[in-house]
Order: structure tokens, then sequence, then C-alpha cells
């Protein structure tokens, strides 16, 4: 049996160097591609996450069950030439969320067959998150009966795995976090975990994990979800403040073996990213930022092909997102408010970037095609990428990076890698 490389994790912020791991949480082939770039340029491992709504048994909003999204994530590994042994695939807010209009056990039963298809497909890094209510429930459920029903994912879990084969799953724990898919409101303030929230968090899952006959697996849980008060709203981002996560941070003496798992850490500087990994929350979370990243140099490209080639696509690429988007405004309509100028504006602009749950849609996906096309073996002029793209201006310049279409977007998303990288290193 091979020694899953996170359970490492327990002793990284008692060493002198601290160090941490970025979480990279997007099914983007392109952020992917970056991200596995940076990691082979750091010669680092990679964690790349998907969510309980992005891939499930069901399929999840991409359509890929845990296999298809394990198969997918090599296929852009052999291709960029990054070692499969440096890869670790992580399940993230594993638990009913999906189901959540069915009554608990309807849920729960299929919480269970998301998880074990999860631990099949080799998923090693799994966060049971049972914390929200089902049909008939409160919104947020007391900790007994969250703890009892993580156990019990835990518990189907492992029934899936085989006897010293492969590599046996770490487990994250706790749920001070919003729900998948981000906040739903504008936010001024958080409050940060209280040091005995986490403790009783943990002693809470540990009592439930014994009960449900997994106490060994407990043995390999290595991270807690705490809320050290970092977030962003659609349009502003709640900085980390040291200061006010000391005691939090201190009561990892009290929780050997574990550190804190920080969700939400899109759009902080570096070095509140550096501040958070010496203070014990060594596991960071980014997913909207990288598509956020993503979609500044679509939107940057599309100006530069309509500006170089007038009237060449039937419609631009922002023009076939708003059609679609309004259109189709499931996935963003309950969480932007305002006038509808302001809703425009979030939409295409939002920290929290529901545009990311668009990509895959047919329409938005060839209109990224075809832009792609548009602009495919041209070099572009330096002068438009200093009007539309300034921000990668410097580094094309230098030569660093190419004046093409798809190294533009690749060093737009590591721009916001790299300060996770560079943040997580001892």
């Amino acid at each position: 049996m091979q020694t899953n490389f996170l359970l490492d994790i327990a002793n990284w912020h008692r060493q002198e160097s601290r160090k941490g791991i970025p979480s990279v949480c997007s099914a983007h082939p392109l952020v992917i591609e970056a991200a596995m770039l940076r990691a082979l340029w750091s010669d680092s491992h990679l964690l790349v996450e998907a969510t309980c709504n992005q891939v499930n048994q069901d399929g999840g909003y991409t359509g890929m069950t845990p296999e298809d999204f394990r198969t997918f994530v090599l296929g852009i590994a052999a291709t960029t030439g990054f070692p499969t042994e440096r890869l670790i695939l992580g399940g993230d807010h594993l638990g009913p969320n999906p189901w959540k209009h069915l009554p608990a056990e309807q849920a729960m039963v299929k919480a269970s067959a998301m998880i074990e298809a999860y631990a099949k497909a080799g998923f090693t890094k799994l966060h049971l998150d049972t914390s929200m209510g089902c049909a008939g429930e409160p919104v947020a459920l007391p900790d007994g009966i969250t703890a009892a029903r993580a156990a019990s994912l835990a518990a189907a879990a492992e029934a899936t795995l085989k006897p010293d084969e492969g590599i046996k799953p770490v487990y994250i724990i706790g749920t001070e976090v919003p729900i998948p898919g981000g906040a739903m409101e504008e936010l001024d303030v958080l409050e940060v975990t209280k040091p005995e929230a986490a403790r009783e968090t943990v002693a809470v899952h540990r009592k439930a994990f014994e009960a449900a006959g997994v106490a060994e697996a407990f043995s390999r849980v290595v991270g807690v979800v705490v809320q050290p008060g970092v977030e962003f709203g659609n349009e502003n981002v709640i900085a980390y403040q040291a200061d006010q996560a000391t005691a939090l941070s201190d009561a990892l003496a009290d929780l050997p073996g574990m550190v804190f798992e920080a969700h939400s850490t899109d759009y902080q500087t570096r070095e509140a990213l550096q501040r958070l990994v010496r203070d014990g929350f060594a596991i960071l979370k980014v997913g909207p930022g990288l598509t956020f990243a993503m979609r500044e140099a679509f939107y940057g490209l599309d100006q530069i092909a309509e500006f170089i080639f007038a009237g060449k696509r039937r419609e631009t690429l922002t023009a076939t997102v708003e059609r679609v988007l309004t259109s189709e405004p499931g996935n963003w309509e309950k969480y932007y408010h305002g006038s509808e100028a302001e809703r425009r504006a979030q939409r295409h602009f939002s920290y929290s970037d529901r545009i990311r749950y668009y990509w895959p849609h047919p329409e938005i996906d060839r209109a990224v095609k075809v832009l792609f096309e548009t602009l495919d073996n041209i070099d572009i002029p330096e002068t438009l990428i200093s009007q539309y793209m300034q921000a990668s201006y410097p580094d094309v310049r230098d030569g660093i990076v190419k004046s093409q279409a798809k190294a533009l977007v690749l060093a737009s998303v590591d721009r916001v890698l790299h300060n996770y990288f560079e943040a997580c290193r001892p």
C-alpha cells in the first residue's frame, strides 16, 4: 500500500519552514493545463478537486462521473507531460447537497453512491460535507447529525477500498464555509471560526467515526475546514486579517495530526496567502479566481479579434455569453441583485464568477473555439496586448510569454497560480 502524500500535511505547520498546498478547484481544461505547467515548473505535487455539484455519479453540471473526471485530467497530464505520481485528485463538499430537495434518507443513499464512485476512481482526498438539511429539515444541522452522516460516508468510501492496493484516501471534515457555489449575498464582515468550535468538530467526528466502525479511517483525517476570515462577494473581497485568526491558529496545538483547510481564498494577495500558510491554513482552495482570470483573457482576445478581423465572426464571444446567460439564468439569477445594469455587469464580471458554469455550454464552447480559430497562428501585436490585455504586456515585451492566443490565456491563469505556489513554498 502506497502512502498518501497528504498524510505529511499533518506535520507541515510544525516545521520551521512551513509549507502548504494549493487546491485547484476547476474542471476547465485550460485551468488544469496551466496548473500542471506551474506545478512542473515548481517541481511540486498538484492537487485538483471536483465538487459534488460539478462531478458525481449522475454527471453533475459537467456531465462527468468521477471516473470520467479522472480520465479527463489524466489526458491533460499526458499532453503536458505532468507525472501522474505527483497528481492528487480530491472530492469537495461530498454529501447530500445535490439531492437536498429529497428526504434525508434518500439523499444520503445518493451521497453514499457518489463517494463510493469517487473512492473507486482513485480520488485520495475526500471532503465530507453533510451539514446541510434535506427536505423537511432545518437549513443547518446539529453537529451530532452532521458528524454521524459524515462518518457513514467515510464508511461507504472505506468499504470500496481493496486491502493492500492503491493509496488510502485522507479525509477533510468541517463545513465553516458557504454552500458549494459560493456566498449568495454581498459580504461585509465575517466571523472567524471560534477555536472551541474547531475542537468540538474534531471531537464529535472522532466519536462518530468510532461508532460507525471506521476509527482507523479517522487517523487519516488530516484537515478541518474552518473560516479564517476570508471570502468574496460579487463585488468585494474580504482580506485575511491574521490578528483576528490568532486564537483559531493556536488551536492547532490541540489537534495533533491536522491542519486547517481554507476555502474561498480567491483574490487574496500573495502576502495574505503566505500568512495563511504560516498560520496553519495549509490547504488553500482556489477556483473562481482562476476562471475569472481566464475569462479576462478570453474577453481581451475577443476585443483584439474584433479589432483585427472586424465583422469576420457572426457574433463576438461576449455577445454569445450574454445571450446564453440571459436565456438560461438558472446558475446566476438568485445570486445577482440590483438594477438590470448592475445584474448585467455581475453576469460577466462578478468575483463569484458564476459564468464558469457556462463555459461547457455548446454555444459558448463553440464561440471560444471560433475565437481561437480566428486568432490561430498569428502573433498578436504587442500594442494591442498593451491595450486589451495589459497585465500580460510586460511578459510579452520581455519574451517570457508568446504573443499568441492560447499562451496569453495560460499566462493569465498562471499569474494567479504563481501566487499560490509561491505562498505554499517552505
